[in-house]
């Protein structure tokens, strides 16, 4: 699997490096599990180092699927 490097800052949450990435905020258990030296916590350390798996195009939402509000 492939991996993109992301350096957290302050107010990182899983959820929303998953929207970020993903377009969608529940996706954040495959970044969980990617990063097991990390603890689940509501919100990031500043200066982790997380790995972000890169994912197929068709597991990623259709952007007109997702409430307007997570865009």
């Amino acid at each position: 699997m492939m991996y993109i490097e992301h350096v957290t800052k302050m107010g990182d949450r899983w959820d929303s490096l998953s929207q970020h990435y993903y377009g969608d905020p529940m996706g954040y258990d495959r970044i969980i599990m990617a990063n097991p030296h990390v603890a689940v916590t509501p919100s990031l350390p500043s200066g982790i180092v997380l790995l972000i798996p890169i994912i197929e195009q068709d597991e990623v939402e259709n952007a007109e699927e997702v409430a307007p509000w997570l865009r």
